[in-house]
């Protein structure tokens, strides 16, 4: 799910920099390795799932060079309990974020995005939560998170209260950096999950 706001960006430049490079990066993947890494991310994302027995989740759905696949949301239902629940977000026109349960369909959102048909919740509905996973370019050692600059899920992620769900990234091995440039209103992640290594915590700092 893209938060990019285009024009709008006002990051530092060596955000920008490293952002636009990680994108550069997945762009660059090809199909086979797209399906490939998905794939391997599932298994990763699964079993972390089924590990912590969990009831309601709220996730996205990637895009094409997301990591994860566009398949993710069915994979993520399949894997709950038959009263569980999972969130999906829709974009808002300040680009905010609205959480709606996935039942099965998706209908074009803003910006091309793919969101839920359910019925809406509210932009607190994502405290409910057991597990967040979240979109993300990279996230470094200390926890920060770097997205595309349209700080959506910063501000979703800012009405969590304390102890809140779980948030976890999901990224494709090389975008576990040592550190990633922050500012004041980058959100914290508790861990990340990458294809090769599973579920590592961090330490989310708040």
């Amino acid at each position: 799910m893209s938060d990019l706001t285009g024009a709008a960006e006002k990051s530092p430049q060596n955000k920008i920099a490293l952002r636009a490079r990680l994108l550069t990066e997945r762009r660059s993947l090809s199909a086979a390795e797209r399906t490939r890494l998905a794939a391997e991310l599932q298994d990763r994302i699964l079993s972390h799932v089924r590990r912590c027995a969990l009831h309601v989740v709220a996730a996205y759905v990637p895009s094409a060079s997301e990591p994860g696949g566009p398949d993710l949301p069915d994979v993520l239902r399949a894997a709950l309990p038959p009263d569980g629940r999972l969130l999906l977000p829709v974009l808002l026109p300040d680009n905010d974020l609205d959480w709606a349960p996935y039942t099965g369909s998706l209908a074009p959102g803003r910006r091309g995005l793919q969101e839920p048909t359910g019925p809406r919740l509210g932009v607190t509905a994502l405290r409910t939560a057991d597990l967040i996973l979240v979109p993300a370019l990279a996230v470094g050692r200390d926890g920060l998170r770097m997205g595309r600059g349209g700080g959506s899920y910063d501000r979703a992620l800012s009405r969590l209260g304390r102890p809140g769900p779980a948030v976890v990234a999901l990224l494709h091995d090389h975008e576990a950096l040592d550190e990633v440039p922050a500012e004041p209103h980058d959100r914290p992640v508790h861990g990340v999950i990458t294809p090769s290594a599973g579920f590592s915590p961090r330490p989310a700092p708040l």
